[in-house]
């Protein structure tokens, strides 16, 4: 029985790859949440936007639901997913991926 590094490498890739695209995910879901939430919105409603929307467009989302300006809602937008990603790492770990060396 032999160990293949190679293969090994590629495993860990695909989890790590994984990984970190299950915590952006669950990232952009919150920060949508809690700025749906701040901004007097239906969270449950919003969340489910995020599936036809990129960043950009949640950002215009927003700002055309709550009548303020895009530049705002962007940065409103960036501070909550600064406090997902502290609720999350909190919650469930820093995503960091593990070094092999």
């Amino acid at each position: 029985m032999t160990w293949d590094l190679a293969k090994a490498m590629h495993r860990k890739a695909e989890f790590e790859t994984a990984r970190l695209q299950d915590f952006a995910f669950r990232q952009r879901a919150r920060a949508v949440s809690l700025l749906a939430r701040s901004q007097g919105l239906d969270p449950a409603s919003t969340v489910g936007e995020i599936a036809e929307h990129d960043d950009a467009g949640m950002i215009d989302l927003f700002a055309e639901h709550t009548g303020l300006g895009r530049a705002e809602m962007a940065a409103a937008y960036d501070a909550a997913l600064s406090q997902a990603r502290l609720q999350l790492v909190a919650e469930r770990g820093d995503p960091t991926p593990h070094r092999m060396a």
